[in-house]
């Protein structure tokens, strides 16, 4: 989930090309997603950056496969509410995923649209978005958990939710750290301003906010917002904010819902940081060195051809099992941005 304007990255970070014919990580993103079966993306976006995206993404995207905008609107609230005098930051990822309830039907996946998830991450998801069957009143949902040195930047510190899972790896928590980087040999957050530090273990895993879904969760997320208006608007009416993995760990203390962390070897991706684009254009043009990326856009059917391509993969590095193409519409791939 992009944050604002990247204000760390110095601008619009979400539509700056990473490729030297003007691909942005989105498309990478994307083709990923297709090729692991997925059908439809649903892009959440400011009104006001509406042309830009479809400029930058959109409209050839639409030739393609099907594409629907959603505005995340800071008035777009129940009845009897209304946005405090002087609020102008947005109200969260929570509020994000509901403002897609009349485009969603089914299961879904959301992703960070400035982050490089990996392939292996997107045919994890869609493979447990359709095969696996909610019990009774207990949701079952599922995440991408990397390992946290795969998300690690040279460039400064990173905010990561370290999960703790159970045996049978379902989520239990997620210890949100808002400061971790390299430090004395190995990993560790502070949260004094570095004047403590606490290392966490090698191999720790970590969320990059890459959710999959039942469309239950609209429901719990309408059901819940008005409590987390009445709350915010009293003692937090500027920046209060209703997060996606808050609702999601409700659901869990409260036991209605199960999320499958599934944990990717893959490394992550990201541009938090102006300096880290590098990393991520040398990354891009070695998957696609590799065979894994092949030419993202064109006619359409050699769009739909990387689906049958990707069948021929399955022994290689790049890809897991896939399976039929006529299963890709029951998955809509939704990318938030903020």
């Amino acid at each position: 989930m992009a944050a604002g304007m990247g204000s760390r990255y110095g601008g619009l970070k979400q539509i700056d090309p990473i490729d030297k014919e003007g691909h942005i990580i989105m498309d990478f993103s994307i083709y990923d997603a297709v090729r692991a079966g997925f059908e439809k993306v649903v892009f959440i976006i400011k009104r006001e950056n509406e042309q830009a995206f479809r400029e930058a993404i959109g409209d050839r995207l639409s030739k393609q496969i099907e594409v629907a905008y959603v505005f995340q609107e800071l008035t777009n609230l129940p009845e009897g509410y209304a946005v405090p005098e002087g609020r102008v930051k947005p109200w969260g990822t929570g509020h994000a995923v509901l403002s897609c309830i009349d485009e969603i039907d089914g299961p879904f996946a959301v992703i960070n649209a400035d982050d490089y998830y990996g392939v292996h991450a997107f045919k994890m998801a869609y493979d447990f978005l359709t095969s696996e069957q909610e019990e009774g009143d207990v949701y079952r949902y599922m995440m991408v958990g990397y390992r946290l040195e795969n998300t690690l930047t040279e460039n400064g510190h990173v905010a990561r939710g370290v999960c703790v899972t159970d045996e049978e790896g379902h989520l239990i928590k997620i210890n949100e750290r808002t400061h971790i980087e390299k430090h004395d040999g190995g990993t560790a957050y502070t949260e004094d301003d570095g004047k403590t530090w606490t290392m966490l273990p090698e191999g720790s895993i970590v969320s990059m906010n890459m959710w999959g879904f039942s469309n239950s969760i609209l429901k719990e997320l309408k059901e819940r917002f008005k409590p987390f208006l009445d709350d915010a608007i009293k003692n937090n009416p500027m920046k209060g904010e209703y997060f996606l993995p808050f609702v999601v760990d409700e659901l869990l203390q409260e036991h209605k819902a199960t999320v499958k962390v599934l944990k990717s070897e893959d490394k992550w991706y990201g541009v938090t940081y102006k300096e880290d684009k590098p990393m991520v254009m040398a990354a891009v043009q070695n998957l696609k060195d590799q065979g894994c990326i092949r030419r993202i856009y064109g006619r359409k059917h050699k769009w739909r051809s990387a689906i049958q391509y990707v069948k021929r993969l399955t022994a290689s590095n790049c890809m897991v099992n896939s399976k039929s193409a006529s299963d890709m519409e029951a998955v809509i791939l939704m990318i938030l941005i903020d």
